[in-house]
C-alpha cells in the first residue's frame, strides 16, 4: 500500500500532518488528519483560583484569545452564579464583534484567499498574502492591514491590549467606555462595515464570476450531508455571543435546541488512537463512523454550519447576503465544505453591523459594568461561537473556588470528524488511478480543511491517558542502532 504525506501542512494554526493511503489500484483507501501536538490546559488549570482562568485560556492560542476570554468570563459569570448588568453584557459582545471582523479578515485573506485569488494550483512560493497582494494591488492590501488593524483598536480599547484581554471579571467587567472612546469606535464601526461589503464583492468578483471555482465549491469531492450546529438568540438568527444552542439536521429541519448548561445531555465524544484530539457526536444519534447522512452522528459548527443552524442574519446588509449566498447555491441548507468561505465573509459583514448597533447603544457608556459575586462557586459552563465553531468552556470549582476539573471543547474539535471525512473525500475525488500527484493537487486536498479553519492549538487540549514517546538512536554514521518506545 502506497503512502502520500503531506507534513506539515500549511496555512492553519498550529501543527499537523496528512496521510492518504492507496490500494494497489492506486486509489484512496483511507486517509489520516493527525495532530501530533499537545497543549494541555485542561490539567494545569486545576488547582487554581476559578478567577484566573479567564487569563490563562486566552494563552492556548495568539489567533483567538478573545474566544476563551469571553467564553472563561461568561463560565465565571456561571461558577459565581452572577448575571452581569447590561452594558457588561454590550462590552463584552462589542469587544467580540471586533474581533470577528480581524480573525474573519485575517483567515480569508492571508490564509484561505490565496487558493482563489492565487490559484490552486499556483507556485506554492506564490501562494500566500504576498502573491494576493501581488494579484489585487497593494492598495487593496493596504485595505486589508488597516481592517485588521482598526477592529484590534476597538480590542485595545476595551480589553486594555490588542492580543490576550485582560477585561472580564465575573459578574462583568473592569473597565468601561467614555464618549471620546466611543465616538473613535463609531468611526471604525462604520469603516468596517463599508469593509465588510468591500470584501464580499471580491468574493464576488473573484470566486463567484469562475465557472471552475464555482464547480469546485459544489462538487461531490467537497460536499457532506451532516447536521449542522450554532447559536441563535430567540428569534434564531445568529448570535457570537449569547443565546442557545440550536441543531439541524442534512434536510436543514430543527434536531434540537437547548442551553449550554445542558450540552452533556446532547453531545459526546469518541476518541481514536492516532489523534490527540477527540471526536464529538450527537447522543440521540450515536456514533457511527466517520460517515455522515441523517444516521451519523456527526455535526459541523464554524461559519456555514452556524448560517446553516439558524433562520438568518439579525443585521440587514448581512441577511441581504445571506439570502444571495442561498439562492446561489440552491437553498438551505448548503452542504459545500468550500462555501464556508462565503459564510465566514457574510458574518464578517454581521459582526461590523454589529459594533455600529452596539456603540450607538444608549447604555454602552453607563458605569453600571459588574455585578458583585457573592454566591459560593461551584460549578458552570459558558459557550461562546468562537470563530472555528461553538467553544465550550465547563468549570467544577470547590468551595473556596479552587479549580477541581475542566473542559474544553472547542470548535476544531466539533468539525475534526468532519474534517476527516472531507479530507478523505477531497482526496478521493482528485486521487484516482494514474493520478500524477502533484504538490498543487495536494493544496487542493489541503483547501479541504482549510475551510475550517482549524486552530490545532486550541483543540489539543487534554491528555486521556499517558503520552506515547519514540526515541530512535544513531550512531556516528546516522545509521538506526536502536528503537526505544513507551
Amino acid at each position: 500500500m502506497k503512502t502520500i504525506t503531506i507534513d506539515p501542512i500549511t496555512r492553519l494554526e498550529g501543527h499537523g500532518k496528512i496521510q492518504i493511503f492507496l490500494n494497489d489500484d492506486g486509489e484512496v483507501a483511507n486517509s489520516y488528519f493527525q495532530i501530533p501536538e499537545l497543549r494541555g490546559f485542561e490539567k494545569f488549570c486545576e488547582g487554581r483560583p476559578v478567577e484566573e482562568l479567564a487569563h490563562i485560556t486566552p494563552r492556548i492560542c495568539g489567533v483567538c484569545p478573545e474566544a476563551h476570554h469571553i467564553a472563561s468570563s461568561k463560565t465565571l459569570d456561571a461558577v459565581f452564579h452572577v448575571d452581569p448588568p447590561p452594558t457588561a453584557k454590550k462590552l463584552r459582545e462589542l469587544l467580540y464583534s471586533a474581533f470577528y471582523v480581524s480573525d474573519h479578515t485575517t483567515h480569508f485573506y492571508i490564509l484561505a484567499g490565496p487558493d482563489f485569488v492565487v490559484g490552486p494550483q499556483a507556485p506554492v512560493a506564490e501562494r500566500n498574502i504576498l502573491g494576493l497582494i501581488a494579484k489585487v494591488g497593494v492598495e487593496i492590501g493596504k485595505r486589508v492591514i488597516q481592517a485588521r488593524k482598526e477592529a484590534n483598536r476597538v480590542i485595545e480599547i476595551l480589553a486594555a491590549r490588542q492580543c490576550h484581554p485582560i477585561c472580564g471579571l465575573p459578574g462583568g467587567v473592569s473597565k468601561g467606555l467614555n464618549k471620546e472612546e466611543q465616538e473613535e469606535i463609531i468611526k471604525i464601526g462604520k469603516r468596517s462595515v463599508e469593509f465588510g461589503q468591500f470584501s464580499l464583492k471580491i468574493f464576488d468578483d473573484i470566486v463567484l464570476k469562475n465557472k471552475e471555482y464555482v464547480d469546485l465549491i459544489l462538487s461531490d469531492s467537497f460536499t457532506h450531508k451532516t447536521y449542522y450546529m450554532g447559536l441563535v438568540d430567540d428569534q434564531n438568527k445568529v448570535n457570537f455571543y449569547d443565546g442557545k444552542l440550536r441543531v439541524v439536521d442534512p434536510d436543514g429541519k430543527e434536531f434540537a435546541k437547548f442551553a449550554a448548561a445542558d450540552y452533556l445531555q446532547h453531545l459526546s465524544e469518541h476518541v481514536e488512537p492516532w489523534s490527540y484530539l477527540k471526536f464529538p457526536f450527537l447522543k440521540k444519534v450515536g456514533w457511527k463512523g466517520f460517515v455522515d447522512g441523517k444516521d451519523s452522528g456527526v455535526y459541523r459548527v464554524a461559519p456555514l454550519a452556524r448560517l446553516n443552524a439558524s433562520d438568518g442574519m439579525a443585521t440587514p446588509q448581512a441577511q441581504e447576503a445571506f439570502e444571495k449566498m442561498y439562492d446561489t447555491l440552491g437553498g438551505k441548507p448548503v452542504h459545500a465544505t468550500l462555501a464556508t468561505h462565503w459564510a465566514r465573509l457574510i458574518e464578517l459583514l454581521y459582526a461590523a453591523e454589529r459594533i455600529l448597533e452596539l456603540i450607538h447603544d444608549p447604555e454602552i457608556t453607563s458605569d453600571e459594568i459588574r455585578t458583585i459575586p457573592t454566591a459560593t462557586p461551584d460549578e458552570g459552563i459558558g459557550v461562546v461561537e468562537a470563530p472555528r465553531g461553538t467553544l465550550f468552556h465547563h468549570y467544577v470549582t470547590d468551595e473556596k473556588g479552587f479549580v477541581k476539573r475542566a473542559n474544553l471543547i472547542v470548535g476544531t474539535v466539533n468539525n475534526y470528524a468532519a474534517i476527516n471525512m472531507s479530507i478523505k473525500k477531497a482526496a478521493q475525488g482528485l486521487i484516482k488511478k494514474g493520478t500524477q500527484v502533484s504538490e498543487g493537487l495536494l493544496n487542493m486536498i489541503e483547501m479541504a480543511f482549510r475551510a475550517y479553519d482549524p486552530c490545532i492549538g486550541c483543540a489539543t487540549h487534554s491528555l486521556p491517558g499517558q503520552m506515547p514517546l519514540e526515541v530512535n538512536i544513531h550512531n556516528s554514521r546516522g545509521e538506526l542502532i536502536q528503537v526505544i518506545k513507551r
